[in-house]
């Protein structure tokens, strides 16, 4: 369940640049900035997606501005960040347990 994120992947210019325009807001009208190394502690949607695109290794840094995201790889060699970036929002892959309606409606009273 959730919904896929749909995206258009495009390449820069600038060698070991990836953008992906999605098609929902991530971040508002700010700027989100990730380093390789940084900490990132919160739990929004735009650092829950930096933290899964770090994981695939071979990033350098990440900008979010509005519905476009930057990676900036260590490498041209991309990694596999389409899948990443698409499954942001979806929730309950196999092997996850979909609460019952008696569990979501405990969850809200």
């Amino acid at each position: 369940m959730g919904q896929p994120v749909t995206f258009l992947r495009t390449s820069s210019p600038k060698p070991g640049v990836v953008r992906f325009e999605l098609n929902r807001t991530l971040t508002g009208m700010g700027h989100e900035r990730y380093k390789a190394g940084d900490e990132i502690i919160d739990t929004r949607p735009p650092d829950v997606l930096a933290k899964r695109i770090f994981e695939c290794g071979n990033v350098e840094s990440i900008h979010m501005y509005g519905s476009m995201v930057t990676v900036s790889l260590a490498t041209t060699d991309p990694a596999d960040l389409e899948s990443v970036v698409e499954e942001l929002y979806t929730y309950y892959v196999p092997g996850v347990e979909i609460p019952s309606d008696e569990e979501l409606i405990a969850m809200v009273e």
